[in-house]
């Protein structure tokens, strides 16, 4: 099914953990899902740092990996689509986009072929490919999960998160990349619900999830949200190239990635030092809001995800980059949309939750309670 660019054969009860392949596992190549990485990679000298706890785990019989995912090339993409690697099917329905750019790393959980998968996420790369196959993923903190082993995408946006097929299962993940993890236990006192642009499908599913909770919400503004997502963008543009560039020099990348890449050649210092200004305006705002309101609640996706020829839709419809942008973590969980959505063939919405840098326990505890009443 194109979960996979390796699968190893393990035997055992241990908890089954799949590792998207731009994360060093000692002795195996990473790929990025690249090619021309593939073709040049020597097999890992080490692990990357944040498999320790699984590595501690899996050491105890805990849990066997059982393989390193597929991605969009490089991590930079949002479509799932590798045309290098045989791309994942969408486990929701097959005619549909899996989302990236941990796309094997959600298909897997899809499918039953893990039990918890890690991804990367620099602009919404666990949150995305999670609606999109209807399982829940969880974007860290930026900065607690740490990065050395990772490949790069854009450093300072950079995060790596657990998806499964459910809360418990996210939980199940951080404390494997952070050991000694603990979720909360009381929910968010207040939800600050935010009108971001959707179907109406999509916020009526959203709005019915909340209220089935049965916690507080309230409507929330966000003005700088526009000036966030594109300072964003810049800065992903500019760390991309940084990492890549040289990549891209060589020809040897998809047409996708590459139309990404070249821009960060020409992108003005300037521009990038103004992005990064807008970002610190940005966290400021998000802080103010979040001192009000304990956790913030709007679509991952504007849309039910778009059937694989029109893939690239799925960036348009994307609420997720500025949540990287302000280091908060950032949860994405399926909620199912209103009986007799026409076209939606089963397909879920996502919600997307959001709280304060290091609240990651209330974030899992507020997504537990939802979860729950919509069961």
């Amino acid at each position: 099914m194109g979960s996979f660019i390796i699968r190893f054969d393990t035997t055992g009860t241990g908890r089954r953990v799949a590792v998207k392949d731009l994360i060093d596992l000692a002795g195996v190549p990473t790929t990025a899902g690249c090619r021309v990485l593939a073709e040049q990679a020597a097999p890992a000298a080490v692990d990357a740092l944040c498999l320790a706890g699984i590595r501690a785990a899996q050491a105890s019989g805990g849990v066997r990996i059982v393989g390193k995912t597929n991605l969009n090339e490089l991590a930079y993409g949002v479509t799932g689509l590798n045309p290098w690697f045989s791309s994942p099917l969408n486990p929701a329905d097959a005619r549909r986009v899996v989302g990236g750019s941990s796309s094997g790393s959600a298909a897997a959980v899809g499918h039953r072929e893990a039990d918890v998968a890690i991804g990367s996420d620099t602009g919404g790369s666990v949150r995305i490919p999670a609606a999109c196959c209807g399982v829940a993923g969880l974007k860290t903190t930026g900065g607690r999960i740490p990065l050395q082993g990772v490949w790069p995408l854009a450093p300072s946006l950079d995060t790596v998160g657990p998806l499964a097929v459910d809360v418990a299962g996210l939980v199940e993940g951080m404390m494997l990349l952070e050991p000694g993890f603990v979720t909360g236990r009381t929910p968010a006192a207040a939800l600050g619900r935010v009108r971001l642009p959707a179907t109406e499908p999509v916020d009526r599913a959203i709005d019915a999830a909340l209220a089935a909770s049965g916690l507080p919400v309230q409507d929330v503004s966000l003005p700088g949200w526009d000036a966030a997502r594109d300072a964003g963008m810049t800065i992903l543009v500019a760390e991309a190239w940084a990492a890549d560039g040289e990549l891209a020099r060589t020809g040897g990348l998809s047409p996708e990635v590459a139309v990404r890449l070249w821009p960060g050649a020409s992108l003005e210092p300037s521009a990038v030092a103004a992005a990064r200004g807008t970002g610190e305006l940005w966290q400021a705002e998000v802080a103010a809001v979040l001192a009000r309101v304990e956790v913030l609640a709007m679509p991952t996706l504007a849309d039910l995800p778009p059937h694989i020829e029109d893939a690239a839709k799925v960036t348009t419809l994307r609420h997720t980059m500025p949540w990287n942008l302000s280091g908060a973590p950032a949860l994405s969980l399926p909620v199912p949309v209103p009986a007799g959505t026409a076209g939606a063939g089963g397909v879920p919405a996502s919600l997307q939750l959001v709280a304060a840098p290091g609240r990651e326990d209330l974030l899992l505890a507020t997504a537990s309670v939802i979860e729950a009443a919509l069961a």
